[in-house]
Protein backbone atom coordinates (compact mmCIF):
# COMPACT_ATOMS: atom_id res chain seq x y z
CA UNK A 1 0.00 0.00 0.00
CA UNK A 2 1.58 3.38 -0.98
CA UNK A 3 2.14 6.02 1.76
CA UNK A 4 0.77 9.35 1.16
CA UNK A 5 2.32 12.00 0.69
CA UNK A 6 2.39 14.40 3.17
CA UNK A 7 2.54 18.38 2.41
CA UNK A 8 2.81 21.45 4.47
CA UNK A 9 -0.29 23.55 4.61
CA UNK A 10 -0.29 26.86 2.66
CA UNK A 11 0.60 29.93 5.01
CA UNK A 12 3.43 27.36 6.20
CA UNK A 13 4.49 26.61 2.67
CA UNK A 14 4.78 30.13 1.38
CA UNK A 15 5.64 31.90 4.74
CA UNK A 16 9.08 33.36 3.26
CA UNK A 17 7.43 34.66 1.15
CA UNK A 18 4.53 36.59 2.91
CA UNK A 19 7.86 37.61 5.14
CA UNK A 20 9.28 39.20 2.04
CA UNK A 21 6.08 41.01 1.36
CA UNK A 22 6.30 41.97 4.81
CA UNK A 23 9.21 43.45 4.53
CA UNK A 24 8.39 45.53 1.41
CA UNK A 25 5.39 47.00 3.05
CA UNK A 26 7.01 48.10 6.18
CA UNK A 27 10.14 49.49 4.33
CA UNK A 28 7.65 51.42 2.65
CA UNK A 29 5.67 52.27 5.93
CA UNK A 30 9.09 53.54 7.10
CA UNK A 31 9.10 56.36 4.98
CA UNK A 32 6.12 57.72 7.04
CA UNK A 33 7.38 61.54 9.05
CA UNK A 34 9.18 59.57 12.06
CA UNK A 35 6.96 62.18 14.30
CA UNK A 36 3.78 59.72 13.30
CA UNK A 37 5.78 56.45 13.10
CA UNK A 38 7.07 57.05 16.69
CA UNK A 39 3.87 56.90 17.96
CA UNK A 40 3.69 53.34 18.25
CA UNK A 41 6.98 52.59 19.55
CA UNK A 42 6.54 54.96 22.74
CA UNK A 43 3.52 52.81 23.26
CA UNK A 44 5.49 51.11 26.33
CA UNK A 45 4.66 49.29 29.85
CA UNK A 46 7.84 48.04 31.46
CA UNK A 47 9.80 48.48 28.52
CA UNK A 48 7.52 45.97 26.88
CA UNK A 49 5.81 47.72 23.62
CA UNK A 50 1.90 47.38 23.60
CA UNK A 51 1.26 46.78 20.32
CA UNK A 52 3.78 44.41 19.67
CA UNK A 53 2.71 42.59 23.00
CA UNK A 54 -1.19 42.10 21.99
CA UNK A 55 0.40 40.43 18.18
CA UNK A 56 2.88 38.32 20.07
CA UNK A 57 0.09 37.49 22.23
CA UNK A 58 -2.26 36.55 19.38
CA UNK A 59 0.92 34.55 17.64
CA UNK A 60 1.61 32.31 20.79
CA UNK A 61 -1.77 31.64 22.46
CA UNK A 62 -2.58 29.66 19.57
CA UNK A 63 0.60 27.55 19.91
CA UNK A 64 0.19 26.89 23.80
CA UNK A 65 -3.54 25.44 22.89
CA UNK A 66 -1.84 22.44 20.96
CA UNK A 67 0.16 21.45 24.33
CA UNK A 68 -1.68 19.02 26.58
CA UNK A 69 0.82 18.94 29.46
CA UNK A 70 -0.95 15.79 30.17
CA UNK A 71 1.13 13.91 27.99
CA UNK A 72 3.96 14.67 30.33
CA UNK A 73 3.08 11.00 32.18
CA UNK A 74 4.00 9.16 28.91
CA UNK A 75 8.24 10.61 29.49
CA UNK A 76 9.21 7.02 30.44
CA UNK A 77 7.90 5.22 26.78
CA UNK A 78 11.17 6.76 25.00
CA UNK A 79 13.63 8.66 27.76
CA UNK A 80 16.70 8.45 25.12
CA UNK A 81 14.44 10.63 23.10
CA UNK A 82 13.71 13.27 25.41
CA UNK A 83 17.29 13.48 27.02
CA UNK A 84 18.47 14.06 22.85
CA UNK A 85 16.33 16.92 23.21
CA UNK A 86 17.02 18.25 26.09
CA UNK A 87 21.06 18.14 25.64
CA UNK A 88 20.79 19.32 22.44
CA UNK A 89 18.22 22.36 23.01
CA UNK A 90 19.52 23.33 26.10
CA UNK A 91 23.50 22.16 27.02
CA UNK A 92 24.67 22.42 22.49
CA UNK A 93 22.61 24.76 20.70
CA UNK A 94 22.18 28.40 22.73
CA UNK A 95 26.54 27.90 22.87
CA UNK A 96 26.95 27.14 19.17
CA UNK A 97 24.77 29.93 18.22
CA UNK A 98 26.74 32.20 20.03
CA UNK A 99 30.02 30.51 18.61
CA UNK A 100 28.74 30.99 15.44
CA UNK A 101 27.51 34.37 15.68
CA UNK A 102 30.68 35.87 17.24
CA UNK A 103 33.10 34.25 14.51
CA UNK A 104 30.69 35.96 11.76
CA UNK A 105 29.52 39.02 13.07
CA UNK A 106 32.58 39.94 15.50
CA UNK A 107 35.01 38.68 13.43
CA UNK A 108 34.84 37.83 9.69
CA UNK A 109 32.72 40.54 9.32
CA UNK A 110 34.48 43.35 11.26
CA UNK A 111 35.27 45.19 8.13
CA UNK A 112 31.61 46.12 7.31
CA UNK A 113 30.00 45.79 11.64
CA UNK A 114 31.21 47.78 14.60
CA UNK A 115 31.87 46.20 17.50
CA UNK A 116 28.71 47.83 18.89
CA UNK A 117 26.24 46.69 16.14
CA UNK A 118 28.42 43.55 16.50
CA UNK A 119 27.09 43.07 19.92
CA UNK A 120 23.82 43.98 19.29
CA UNK A 121 23.72 41.28 16.21
CA UNK A 122 25.14 38.28 18.45
CA UNK A 123 22.00 39.07 21.03
CA UNK A 124 19.81 38.32 18.49
CA UNK A 125 21.23 35.45 17.29
CA UNK A 126 21.71 33.95 21.11
CA UNK A 127 17.75 34.91 21.96
CA UNK A 128 17.25 33.16 18.83
CA UNK A 129 19.70 29.85 19.55
CA UNK A 130 17.60 30.22 23.22
CA UNK A 131 14.47 29.36 21.96
CA UNK A 132 13.89 26.22 21.05
CA UNK A 133 10.77 25.50 18.59
CA UNK A 134 7.08 25.20 20.01
CA UNK A 135 4.51 25.50 17.23
CA UNK A 136 6.10 24.50 13.95
CA UNK A 137 8.00 21.82 14.93
CA UNK A 138 4.45 19.47 14.94
CA UNK A 139 4.64 20.55 11.05
CA UNK A 140 8.05 18.93 10.65
CA UNK A 141 7.18 15.94 12.58
CA UNK A 142 3.96 15.16 10.58
CA UNK A 143 6.33 16.24 7.10
CA UNK A 144 8.92 13.51 8.32
CA UNK A 145 6.68 10.99 9.47
CA UNK A 146 7.46 11.60 13.34
CA UNK A 147 5.00 10.03 16.25
CA UNK A 148 2.74 12.86 16.91
CA UNK A 149 2.12 11.46 21.08
CA UNK A 150 5.99 11.42 21.25
CA UNK A 151 6.28 15.01 19.92
CA UNK A 152 4.10 16.06 22.22
CA UNK A 153 5.59 15.44 24.86
CA UNK A 154 8.94 16.47 23.59
CA UNK A 155 7.23 20.11 22.94
CA UNK A 156 5.33 20.28 26.78
CA UNK A 157 9.00 19.57 28.29
CA UNK A 158 10.66 21.91 26.51
CA UNK A 159 7.48 24.89 26.98
CA UNK A 160 7.89 24.16 30.72
CA UNK A 161 11.78 24.18 30.73
CA UNK A 162 11.50 27.53 28.82
CA UNK A 163 10.54 28.84 32.39
CA UNK A 164 13.13 28.49 34.28
CA UNK A 165 16.15 28.00 31.41
CA UNK A 166 15.65 30.76 28.90
CA UNK A 167 16.27 33.36 31.46
CA UNK A 168 20.22 32.05 32.72
CA UNK A 169 21.04 30.71 29.55
CA UNK A 170 20.36 34.08 27.94
CA UNK A 171 21.63 36.19 31.13
CA UNK A 172 24.61 34.20 30.69
CA UNK A 173 25.28 34.28 27.35
CA UNK A 174 24.85 38.03 27.26
CA UNK A 175 26.94 38.83 29.68
CA UNK A 176 29.66 37.18 28.04
CA UNK A 177 29.27 39.39 25.23
CA UNK A 178 29.32 42.22 27.45
CA UNK A 179 25.60 43.16 27.23
CA UNK A 180 24.15 45.30 30.09
CA UNK A 181 21.15 42.59 30.80
CA UNK A 182 18.16 44.60 32.33
CA UNK A 183 17.17 41.25 33.68
CA UNK A 184 13.19 42.83 35.45
CA UNK A 185 12.93 43.50 31.57
CA UNK A 186 14.13 39.91 30.72
CA UNK A 187 11.51 38.46 33.09
CA UNK A 188 8.83 40.50 32.46
CA UNK A 189 8.80 39.67 28.81
CA UNK A 190 8.99 35.92 29.90
CA UNK A 191 5.59 36.32 32.22
CA UNK A 192 3.90 38.22 29.14
CA UNK A 193 5.16 36.13 26.21
CA UNK A 194 5.38 32.59 27.76
CA UNK A 195 3.72 32.30 31.20
CA UNK A 196 0.42 34.43 29.90
CA UNK A 197 -0.52 32.66 27.16
CA UNK A 198 1.12 28.98 28.29
CA UNK A 199 -1.39 29.55 31.02
CA UNK A 200 -4.42 30.60 29.00
CA UNK A 201 -3.93 27.79 26.58
CA UNK A 202 -3.82 25.47 28.86
CA UNK A 203 -6.92 26.43 30.89
CA UNK A 204 -8.72 26.66 27.38
CA UNK A 205 -7.52 23.21 26.07
CA UNK A 206 -9.07 21.60 29.75
CA UNK A 207 -11.98 23.65 29.71
CA UNK A 208 -12.80 23.19 25.62
CA UNK A 209 -11.96 19.63 25.15
CA UNK A 210 -14.39 18.59 28.44
CA UNK A 211 -17.26 21.05 27.35
CA UNK A 212 -17.20 19.76 23.29
CA UNK A 213 -14.69 16.63 22.92
CA UNK A 214 -11.57 16.06 21.63
CA UNK A 215 -12.06 15.64 18.12
CA UNK A 216 -14.03 19.17 17.77
CA UNK A 217 -11.12 20.77 19.94
CA UNK A 218 -8.46 18.81 17.40
CA UNK A 219 -10.23 19.30 13.97
CA UNK A 220 -12.59 22.45 14.01
CA UNK A 221 -11.29 24.98 17.31
CA UNK A 222 -7.55 24.76 16.17
CA UNK A 223 -7.95 24.87 12.47
CA UNK A 224 -9.56 28.01 12.93
CA UNK A 225 -6.67 29.60 14.73
CA UNK A 226 -4.27 29.34 12.68
CA UNK A 227 -4.99 32.36 10.57
CA UNK A 228 -5.10 34.40 13.49
CA UNK A 229 -0.96 33.00 14.46
CA UNK A 230 -0.07 33.56 10.73
CA UNK A 231 -1.71 37.26 10.55
CA UNK A 232 -0.38 38.44 13.73
CA UNK A 233 3.08 37.09 13.07
CA UNK A 234 3.04 38.55 9.35
CA UNK A 235 1.70 42.37 10.71
CA UNK A 236 4.69 42.23 13.48
CA UNK A 237 7.07 41.89 10.77
CA UNK A 238 5.73 44.70 9.16
CA UNK A 239 5.60 46.96 11.99
CA UNK A 240 9.67 45.21 12.50
CA UNK A 241 10.30 46.71 9.40
CA UNK A 242 8.89 50.34 9.49
CA UNK A 243 11.38 51.03 12.00
CA UNK A 244 14.37 48.80 9.56
CA UNK A 245 13.60 50.33 6.88
CA UNK A 246 16.26 52.82 6.72
CA UNK A 247 18.87 50.38 7.79
CA UNK A 248 18.00 47.77 5.25
CA UNK A 249 17.51 50.23 1.86
CA UNK A 250 20.96 51.86 3.46
CA UNK A 251 22.92 48.10 3.62
CA UNK A 252 20.85 45.85 1.71
CA UNK A 253 23.52 42.77 1.73
CA UNK A 254 23.04 43.19 5.79
CA UNK A 255 19.81 40.16 5.58
CA UNK A 256 22.72 38.42 3.87
CA UNK A 257 25.22 38.84 6.02
CA UNK A 258 22.73 37.93 8.96
CA UNK A 259 21.07 35.00 7.57
CA UNK A 260 24.19 33.03 6.92
CA UNK A 261 25.39 32.36 10.56
CA UNK A 262 22.22 31.55 11.63
CA UNK A 263 21.62 28.81 8.23
CA UNK A 264 24.63 27.36 8.94
CA UNK A 265 23.73 26.81 12.32
CA UNK A 266 20.22 25.47 11.59
CA UNK A 267 22.25 22.29 9.82
CA UNK A 268 24.95 22.04 12.06
CA UNK A 269 22.51 21.57 15.11
CA UNK A 270 20.44 19.32 12.78
CA UNK A 271 23.27 17.05 11.83
CA UNK A 272 24.45 16.44 15.86
CA UNK A 273 20.94 15.72 16.77
CA UNK A 274 20.45 13.57 13.60
CA UNK A 275 23.67 11.45 14.05
CA UNK A 276 23.15 11.70 17.98
CA UNK A 277 19.89 9.83 17.19
CA UNK A 278 21.11 7.52 14.91
CA UNK A 279 23.98 6.55 17.46
CA UNK A 280 21.50 5.72 20.13
CA UNK A 281 19.32 3.67 18.12
CA UNK A 282 15.97 6.00 18.46
CA UNK A 283 13.43 4.81 15.76
CA UNK A 284 13.43 7.23 12.82
CA UNK A 285 9.75 8.78 14.17
CA UNK A 286 11.35 9.87 17.34
CA UNK A 287 14.68 10.50 16.42
CA UNK A 288 13.17 13.12 13.52
CA UNK A 289 11.40 15.37 15.83
CA UNK A 290 14.52 15.24 18.34
CA UNK A 291 16.22 16.99 15.56
CA UNK A 292 13.69 19.22 14.15
CA UNK A 293 12.86 20.30 17.47
CA UNK A 294 16.74 21.38 18.03
CA UNK A 295 17.20 22.52 14.35
CA UNK A 296 14.26 24.95 14.25
CA UNK A 297 13.66 28.62 16.95
CA UNK A 298 10.66 29.82 18.81
CA UNK A 299 11.18 32.54 16.98
CA UNK A 300 8.25 34.37 17.85
CA UNK A 301 9.42 34.62 21.53
CA UNK A 302 13.16 35.65 20.30
CA UNK A 303 11.19 38.58 18.32
CA UNK A 304 9.22 39.57 21.39
CA UNK A 305 11.77 39.28 23.65
CA UNK A 306 14.73 41.32 21.58
CA UNK A 307 11.91 44.00 20.77
CA UNK A 308 11.81 44.36 25.13
CA UNK A 309 15.26 44.37 25.74
CA UNK A 310 16.75 46.19 22.75
CA UNK A 311 13.74 47.91 20.83
CA UNK A 312 11.84 47.90 17.59
CA UNK A 313 14.71 49.61 15.64
CA UNK A 314 17.38 47.39 17.38
CA UNK A 315 19.67 45.21 14.93
CA UNK A 316 18.89 42.31 17.61
CA UNK A 317 15.48 42.55 16.73
CA UNK A 318 16.32 42.27 12.64
CA UNK A 319 18.75 39.57 13.30
CA UNK A 320 15.28 37.49 14.79
CA UNK A 321 13.40 38.65 11.95
CA UNK A 322 15.91 37.35 9.26
CA UNK A 323 15.37 33.96 11.52
CA UNK A 324 11.61 33.72 10.59
CA UNK A 325 12.75 34.67 6.86
CA UNK A 326 15.47 31.73 6.63
CA UNK A 327 13.17 29.26 8.70
CA UNK A 328 10.75 27.32 6.42
CA UNK A 329 13.01 26.95 3.55
CA UNK A 330 15.75 25.57 5.00
CA UNK A 331 13.46 23.36 7.64
CA UNK A 332 12.08 22.08 4.27
CA UNK A 333 15.70 21.19 2.86
CA UNK A 334 16.15 19.66 6.17
CA UNK A 335 12.72 17.58 6.00
CA UNK A 336 13.43 16.40 2.44
CA UNK A 337 16.77 15.16 4.19
CA UNK A 338 15.63 13.48 6.83
CA UNK A 339 12.72 11.88 4.85
CA UNK A 340 15.94 10.72 2.57
CA UNK A 341 17.59 9.35 5.09
CA UNK A 342 15.55 7.67 6.66
CA UNK A 343 16.40 4.29 8.66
Amino acid sequence: MGTQKRQIGFFERYLTIWVGVCITIGIAIGYIPEDRIQILSSMEIYNVNIPVAILVWLMIYPMMLQVDFSSIKNIGKNPKGLILTLIINWLIKPFTMALFAWIFFSKLYAAFISPELAGEYIAGAILLGAAPCTAMVFVWSYLTNGDPNYTLVQVSVNDLLILVAFIPIVGLLLGITDINIPYDTLISSIVVFVVVPLSAGYISHKLLVKKKGEEWFKNIFLPQFKPVSIIALLLTLVLLFAFQGNTIVNNPLIIILVAIPLILQTYFIFFIAWFGGKKLKLPHNIACPAAMIGASNFFELAVAVAIALFGLQSPAAMVTVVGVLVEVPVMLSLVKLANKWKY
